[in-house]
C-alpha cells in the first residue's frame, strides 16, 4: 500500500501461521468461490447480534493515514469513544499485535486477513449494525475471498489499489501494453528494471504465466501447487539477473525512478504521482496486475465493541472514507464518494473508485493457503511459509 505519503509500509512479511482448510464437515473446505468468499473451516467466533453502550475509547491498529485527529475528533465528538491509534509497519506487526488482545479494531490487508480469521482473532461481522456498509460501497469490495469466509463477512472495505506497471517515457519511448519488459531476459531496460521486494511478489510472476504459459494451469496466482510455484521462482530468478533494484520502502522506490536507476517496474499510481514529474506514466498491462485491499476487522477479544462497530460505520461513510482515501492515495470504498466535489471527481477518476472493468483485471493480495483456493481438490497448493522460503532463494 502507501502512504501518508511517504511513511506507508511494505505491506507484506513473512507469514508464521501455516493456514491449513480442513474438510471438517460435508460444505467446507471445496474452494468453491463462485458465490464471493471461501469456504474452509475456521473457530467459530461469535458474532455481535446488537449495539450497547459505548464504552468510552477504541484502541485501532491501522496503516498511517488511515486514523487522524481531522475525522477521529470528531468522531469522539459524536460518540464519547476516544480513539487510540497505534501505527503499524507491517502485516506482520498488525497480526502480532491483534494477538495480544489489548486491541479492538485493525485496518487489515488481504495478506494478513485470512491469517488473523483462521486463527480465530477477528469476528465476524454484522453488517446490519453498520447502515453505511451499504450500497454504496463498490461492488467489487465486497463478498471477496480475503475477507469473506463460509458466507460470512469479516471486514469492512476501506480502499484498494493495483499494482500498476510504471516507465519514464523518455526512454521507454513505445509505451508499454505487457508486463514483459519486466520479464523476459531480453527485455531492452535490462539493469534498468525496478520490483517490488516481498514473497506476495510471486504472485505476480504467476499473473504473468497465466498468460504466457497457460500448460501450466495456474488459474489464480495465489493458489499455486509446487510445479506452478516453482514455474514462478525460475521466472523470479531470471528476473533478479535484469533488475536495478527491489523496492519495499515508497520513497526508495520514487527515488530510484526520479534518480534514473531505475526506468521501468511495478508502482502503486499514488507513487507515480509523488514524482510530481509528467515523463512518469503508468499501464494496467494486458495481462492483469495483483493488488491490493483493506477493511476494518474487528477482534474476537475486543474490550469495547460497541465503540468499534460505531468507528467502522462512522468511516464508511462517503465523507470520512473518501478522506482516508484521499489521504492515503487509494480508490475509496464508498462509491457515493466520488459524487461529493469537485476534487473527489477527479480522486475517483484517478484512482479508477468505481471501474470495475478496471479491477477485474487486479488479483488482490489474499493469503496462499494448503487448500487451494482456486477450487482444485486433487493437490495440495503452497503456503505463504513455502513462499518466504521460496522468496529468499530468488534473491540469495
Amino acid at each position: 500500500m502507501k502512504k501518508k505519503y511517504m511513511l506507508l509500509p511494505a505491506m507484506v512479511a513473512a507469514a508464521t501461521l501455516v493456514l491449513v482448510g480442513c474438510s471438517g464437515t460435508g460444505d467446507t473446505a471445496t474452494g468453491d468461490t463462485s458465490a464471493g468468499g471461501l469456504s474452509i473451516d475456521v473457530p467459530n467466533v461469535p458474532m455481535m447480534d446488537k449495539l450497547g453502550k459505548a464504552e468510552g475509547e477504541v484502541n485501532i491498529v491501522a496503516w498511517s493515514g488511515f486514523v487522524e485527529p481531522a475525522w477521529s475528533d470528531e468522531f469522539t465528538a459524536e460518540t464519547g469513544c476516544v480513539v487510540n491509534r497505534r501505527v503499524a509497519g507491517t502485516s506482520d506487526e498488525m497480526v502480532t499485535l491483534m494477538r495480544t488482545g489489548d486491541y479492538d479494531l485493525v485496518s487489515a490487508s488481504g495478506d494478513a486477513s485470512l491469517r488473523l480469521i483462521a486463527g480465530g482473532d477477528v469476528a465476524p461481522i454484522n453488517v446490519d449494525l453498520i447502515p453505511n456498509f451499504g450500497d454504496d460501497i463498490v461492488e467489487g469490495m465486497q463478498g471477496q475471498i480475503y475477507d469473506t469466509i463460509n458466507g460470512k463477512s469479516y471486514g469492512v472495505p476501506i480502499g484498494r489499489g493495483a499494482n500498476i506497471l510504471q516507465y519514464n517515457s523518455e526512454i521507454v519511448t513505445e509505451a508499454p501494453t505487457s508486463w514483459d519488459v519486466v520479464w523476459e531476459e531480453d527485455s531492452p531496460y535490462a539493469g534498468e528494471i525496478i520490483a517490488y521486494d516481498a514473497p506476495i511478489y510471486i504472485a505476480d510472476a504467476a499473473v504473468y504465466l497465466m498468460t504466457h504459459e497457460p500448460d501450466l494451469g495456474i488459474t489464480n496466482p495465489y493458489a499455486l501447487d509446487q510445479k506452478q510455484l516453482d514455474a514462478a521462482i525460475e521466472l523470479l530468478k531470471t528476473q533478479n539477473g535484469i533488475v536495478s533494484e527491489y523496492w519495499a520502502d515508497p520513497v526508495a522506490q520514487i527515488t530510484s525512478y526520479a534518480g534514473g536507476t531505475s526506468v521501468v517496474g511495478t508502482s502503486w499510481e499514488i507513487l507515480r504521482k509523488l514524482t510530481e514529474d509528467e515523463k512518469f506514466k503508468s499501464v494496467l498491462p494486458e495481462e492483469g496486475s495483483t493488488g491490493w485491499s483493506d477493511a476494518w476487522m474487528i477482534s474476537a477479544e475486543s474490550k469495547n465493541p460497541n465503540c468499534g462497530y460505531l468507528w467502522m460505520d462512522y468511516t464508511s461513510s462517503a465523507e470520512v472514507n473518501g478522506a482516508i482515501a484521499m489521504g492515503f492515495g487509494m480508490a475509496p470504498a464508498n462509491g457515493a464518494f466520488c459524487e461529493t466535489s469537485d476534487e473527489a471527481a477527479a480522486h475517483c477518476e484517478y484512482f479508477h473508485a468505481t471501474d470495475e472493468e478496471y479491477f477485474e483485471n487486479v488479483w488482490f493480495w489474499t493469503t496462499p493457503l494448503e487448500q487451494c483456493i482456486d477450487g482444485r481438490t486433487d493437490v495440495i497448493c503452497t503456503n505463504f511459509q513455502q513462499w518466504t522460503d521460496a522468496w529468499l532463494t530468488v534473491k540469495s
